[in-house]
């Protein structure tokens, strides 16, 4: 396998230097199609001298990607934007980028594409990240039929924005909110109120899945002919509310925070003035991707066909997480 080209664009973000990682431990050439190479210059010792190489390239033009990818066996898709500014827009990154990168793998005689897409991408969702991704899916099966489509959702791990995000939003709040829909509701004791239920079901599911799971099973859609063309599903083996994901935040970072309901239409709100940030924390369309529930839908083929046993959150958040935690806290061992 030492002469096989592998490119992964997107090679240096979060998910893609796992696969990189991967990779280059099976022995492929792995050629890291980016825009800033010297940034991603970290990833040459995940390989032997010269295995592992950062390129130069351009989603948007035709021509860099084709020149990219010329001698590849194996294409990789990493790249995805959770926001949009100036030229990359959801459209220009989730369906135009990926359907011109499948086109110019098909044209460079590539024998596989794994595209990596999201749980949730829906052309009849309100969201324009979700119906971007839904459409990315098919410009990349119309130019090349046999990619496998991965669908991950929330994806954790040591370089993660979201856990890693609440984490640290802890160190600087002692109040976290949790946005409900079905919060704020009275309780009865017969027909007599007796109480307030300000939770509800804790927010938005989530069946987060971790980032070694999901570059394994870029690795193994790669190897297997049986994935062609299929779409899989990626989750934890798990469903946390929203509330549960901030307590476990909180927890593995070794904090104690007041977790406090909000109603949706707070997120709106907070989202409409944060969207105009450099690092957005929430983005109006962030907001309606939380309205729906991100969880697998039932029967859905996902990392148990690809020979994958999902790692659960618990295991893996507080190997990354105890950063956070107070380093002037004395800690009694038990």
């Amino acid at each position: 396998m030492a002469n096989r080209l592998a490119v992964v664009f997107g090679g240096s973000g979060f998910i893609g230097r796992h696969v990189v990682q991967r990779l280059a431990a099976q022995g492929w050439r792995v050629r890291v199609a980016c825009q800033d190479t010297e940034a991603a210059a970290f990833l040459k010792p995940l390989g032997d001298v010269g295995q592992v190489v950062p390129f130069y390239a351009n989603v948007l033009k035709d021509d860099s990607v084709a020149n990219v990818l010329t001698g590849a066996e194996l294409v990789v898709n990493c790249v995805g934007i959770l926001y949009e500014r100036g030229k990359k827009s959801f459209q220009a990154i989730h369906v135009e980028a990926a359907g011109r990168i499948a086109a110019a793998a098909k044209a460079v005689g590539a024998s596989k594409l794994v595209h990596i897409s999201a749980l949730g991408a829906d052309a009849n969702s309100a969201s324009l990240y979700a119906q971007t991704k839904a459409a990315g899916e098919q410009a990349v099966l119309a130019a090349f039929p046999t990619a496998t489509i991965l669908r991950p959702s929330v994806v954790f791990g040591p370089e993660d924005k979201f856990f890693n995000g609440f984490a640290q939003l802890s160190t600087y709040t002692p109040v976290l909110p949790v946005f409900v829909k079905d919060g704020f509701k009275p309780v009865f004791c017969g027909k007599i109120p007796c109480g307030i239920d300000l939770y509800g079901s804790g927010g938005t599911k989530f069946q987060p899945v971790y980032v070694g799971d999901v570059a394994q099973a870029v690795i193994n859609a790669a190897g297997s002919d049986a994935a062609a063309g299929k779409t899989f599903t990626l989750v934890g083996p798990a469903v946390y509310s929203f509330k549960q994901i901030l307590e476990m935040s909180v927890a593995a970072a070794g904090r104690c925070r007041l977790i406090v309901p909000k109603p949706f239409f707070a997120a709106k709100i907070v989202a409409f003035f944060t969207q105009f940030l450099p690092k957005p924390l929430l983005t109006p369309d962030q907001v309606k991707l939380m309205e729906v529930d991100n969880v697998a839908p039932e029967g859905a083929p996902g990392l148990a066909e690809l020979g994958i046993a999902p790692t659960a959150a618990e295991l893996i958040l507080p190997t990354y997480l105890s950063r956070f935690k107070n380093p002037y806290v004395h800690r009694v061992p038990v």
